[in-house]
């Protein structure tokens, strides 16, 4: 269960210089925010940020920004951004911003952004919450207005009907499906490259398949 009132958290994600305030106010900027012209490539619900991280130091010409509306989990982050400063190791191409995911469209202007990751998100098992599932219509709807024209979604879980869900909605929703594994660690050509989270090694090393889907408009 994620922590949400960790004393301080609120005043160091304030303070920090990794964390994009006002965020609303960069739609259309993010570019400049970075000081290049490289791809936005942005993870919502990034958690601790590890995978985030590790993307940011394999690939520096790209453009990361992780999305999380917990303060306490979003503080975690922070520290670990911290810890990599002082070792000489921080990643310039990282921002994070504290917001509900349901803002996207205020945030990130038509084409801004070339990938969204969606990593073991909330299932919100309930079907009366399913439109708070980030892999709903709803959602999609939202990624729309923000990804690139060949922009992509990719999303990974270890709960299937969760999974078989994100299936679903991505048809009705009228978008394409690129590529999908229901064992992600024993698909050769899904898993090339794949960059594991935290939850995933947890997971996968329980002996939880992993499922990954990759889709586009």
């Amino acid at each position: 269960m994620r922590l949400r009132n960790i004393p301080g958290a609120k005043e160091t994600i304030e303070e920090s210089r990794f964390v994009v305030h006002e965020p609303q106010q960069k739609r259309g900027k993010w570019q400049e925010i970075f000081g290049n012209s490289h791809p936005v490539h942005i993870e919502v619900g990034m958690g601790k940020g590890r995978f985030l991280m590790d993307m940011a130091s394999l690939y520096p010409n790209v453009n990361y920004v992780g999305i999380e509306m917990y303060d306490s989990v979003l503080l975690r982050a922070i520290q670990k951004m911290e810890e990599k400063a002082e070792k000489g190791e921080l990643p310039e191409n990282l921002r994070f911003i504290r917001m509900d995911a349901r803002e996207l469209p205020l945030v990130f202007a038509q084409g801004e952004v070339e990938k969204i990751y969606l990593n073991f998100s909330d299932p919100w098992p309930k079907e009366r919450h399913a439109k708070r599932r980030l892999t709903s219509r709803q959602f999609l709807e939202r990624y729309d207005k923000i990804l690139a024209q060949d922009g992509t979604v990719e999303f990974k879980t270890d709960n299937r009907p969760l999974f078989e869900f994100s299936l679903e909605e991505v048809k009705e929703a009228g978008w394409k499906l690129e590529g999908y594994t229901f064992d992600l660690h024993h698909d050769k050509d899904m898993n090339q490259g794949n960059v594991m989270t935290e939850y995933e090694e947890k997971f996968s090393s329980a002996g939880n398949p992993i499922h990954k889907l990759t889709a586009s408009r």
